[in-house]
């Protein structure tokens, strides 16, 4: 699973959101390192509302509906499942880390 589709998930474990939510809670969350633009967020909870990983209901704000997605039972498993296996990498990257050391300081490099 990519970072950000773990993002997704891990923000909607919070609280039910609409997609603008989702990008901005991401951003704020990952310290502007993931910002995922709107035209990232929906094909991605498409996919996830396929899976069953997430719901949506449908609200009205202003005149505008917008589609409030949650997080199901399937959906926290999945991201338990995404984040166990994130753990495992990174193990590897920092036992890599101790064959290759790093050239720039811990927390100089954002994701690039």
């Amino acid at each position: 699973m990519s970072l950000s589709k773990l993002f997704i998930l891990r923000v909607l474990c919070d609280r039910p959101m609409h997609g603008y939510d989702i990008a901005r809670t991401v951003e704020q969350t990952t310290n502007g390192c993931c910002s995922p633009s709107e035209g990232t967020i929906y094909p991605v909870l498409r996919d996830f509302e396929e899976n069953g990983l997430v719901t949506h209901e449908t609200d009205v704000v202003s005149g505008r509906e917008r589609k409030v997605y949650t997080l199901t039972d399937k959906g926290r498993e999945a991201l338990r499942v995404a984040v166990d296996a994130w753990i495992e990498i990174t193990d590897a990257l920092v036992a890599a880390d101790k064959v290759v050391p790093r050239t720039t300081t811990p927390g100089s490099a954002c994701c690039g």
